[in-house]
């Protein structure tokens, strides 16, 4: 009997002791990592206020390549919501909201010195409050790198239990913030380091368009003269094909880019008509959108590979259709569907020397939010619209700005991150910026200077053009 009473005031000395401890072990927890990366700060915001790529550089699927994740809510900022579920023990299920993000992405210009992001955090983890705070910090001489510090606190309460599991704070949380945020860095280092603090990107649904393309390419050393010059060739090209035809040009020039390399720029100059079926070699042919070849589709997409020029096509069969399933009117004319789909555009008012910036901003923003696009495949290509021609006077100085409109075709993300209607501007209800018949800005917000427009009259410079309506029909 002696030593069960021992036995039984031990144990409630023990009891004693730990409750004792546990009171005196903090009512909260904090651990906190932080990286220096060489990104804007506007980007790694844009990056972090969607989870649209958290999938590629969260840890979970390190831990499970099978885990299966949900979005809801919101697209962007707070409301957002990133749900999981793993059958793996050590993965669980839980979810992400972000609770604020201050301040708004579209705000954040080269002057603002710090941001944060916060997202609340539901799991098997202990404790209440438990949330992530992702604090950005510009850095750096030039302002171009950003110190992200990103922490994980929660709150005990007086339930003991969760109070001991402070000691295992620096397990399962941490190591999530740690390889999270090295992961992060690898992420943002795939998207084009490109200032687009300037543009008002809008997503906007086109319809299918029938055209007249002309495939060519023009040395880079020529500049803007041997645009012009090759362009204007490939439209008269066009003009005869389709006064042949008996159809007519209904709209402005087009430009796809196949691939804007250092020596030469390879693109298709097109034109819409007005018919969607045409007659050739005596056969009436409807004109359907290109396709991809399987060859090409199954190469390794990277930045230097392009979808292919028509130069490997059978070039002798008019009414037949090139590799890419393409009408072909003569050695040199094809006819096809064009557009169709979700894209992402941006305008631009000023020379067309402005016009691969704009692209390189149109790629580096669908990159941070989100956006899937491959501009390696046929479908996939960027191309401009010529909106409003520029105009120059007698002494050939120009006068007006040209305006284009920048097209980058997108799709749904990975992981079924369905893509948004609307940007984040759209979404805020901020204009485009849009001009008059003198090329000053009557409405919206100016484009981002570049110092290859310095040609063009300085009351427009920084102008950028508005979505023409008719460009998507």
């Amino acid at each position: 009997m002696t030593r069960v009473l021992e036995l039984i005031v031990a144990l409630i000395i023990v009891a004693l002791v730990g409750v004792v401890v546990g009171v005196a072990m903090p009512g909260s927890g904090h651990v906190e990592r932080s990286l220096v990366v060489g990104k804007d700060i506007r980007q790694v915001y844009d990056v972090l206020d969607n989870f649209r790529r958290f999938p590629e550089y969260g840890v979970l699927r390190s831990y499970d390549p099978k885990i299966q994740y949900t979005f809801s809510g919101k697209a962007y900022g707070p409301g957002s919501e990133l749900s999981w579920a793993s059958e793996n023990a050590k993965v669980g299920s839980g979810k992400l909201t972000i609770a604020t993000a201050q301040p708004d992405s579209f705000k954040i210009d080269p002057n603002t010195k710090d941001a944060e992001i916060v997202w609340n955090v539901d799991n098997d983890w202990r404790g209440e409050d438990k949330h992530f705070t992702l604090d950005l910090e510009r850095q750096g001489r030039s302002g171009k790198l950003t110190k992200i510090t990103w922490s994980y606190d929660v709150v005990y309460g007086l339930n003991l239990i969760n109070r001991y599991s402070n000691m295992y704070i620096h397990g399962d949380p941490d190591s999530f913030v740690q390889y999270s945020l090295n992961s992060l860095q690898n992420t943002l280092a795939s998207v084009p380091n490109v200032d687009y603090s300037g543009l008002t990107p809008y997503i906007v649904q086109t319809k299918p368009t029938p055209v007249l393309l002309v495939s060519t390419s023009s040395p880079r050393k020529d500049g803007l003269a041997g645009l012009d010059e090759v362009t204007a060739g490939a439209e008269q090209q066009i003009q005869a094909a389709a006064k042949k035809l008996g159809v007519n040009v209904n709209g402005p020039r087009i430009l796809f880019t196949t691939n804007y390399g250092d020596q030469n720029y390879t693109f298709d100059v097109a034109m819409p008509i007005d018919a969607t079926s045409l007659t050739v070699a005596g056969q009436s042919v409807t004109l359907t959108a290109p396709t991809q070849p399987p060859l090409a589709s199954a190469a390794p997409a990277t930045s230097s590979t392009a979808a292919a020029p028509a130069s490997t096509e059978d070039t002798s069969t008019p009414g037949g259709h090139d590799r890419y399933g393409r009408l072909i009117l003569d050695s040199n004319v094809r006819a096809t569907l064009a557009f169709g789909g979700p894209a992402l555009m941006g305008p631009w008012s000023g020379t067309a020397a402005g016009v691969p910036q704009t692209r390189d901003m149109l790629k580096a923003y669908a990159s941070t939010h989100g956006y899937k696009f491959d501009e390696n495949v046929m479908t996939g290509r960027l191309y401009d619209i010529l909106a409003q021609p520029e105009v120059k006077d007698a002494g050939g100085n120009i006068t007006t700005y040209a305006r284009f409109d920048v097209y980058l075709p997108i799709t749904d993300g990975a992981d079924g991150a369905a893509l948004p209607q609307q940007t984040p501007e759209q979404e805020a209800g901020i204009k485009q910026p849009t001009l008059d018949a003198n090329g000053n800005i009557v409405s919206g917000t100016s484009a981002p200077a570049s110092a290859s427009t310095s040609a063009a009259p300085a009351s427009s410079s920084t102008a950028a053009a508005p979505a023409a309506a008719s460009t998507t029909k």
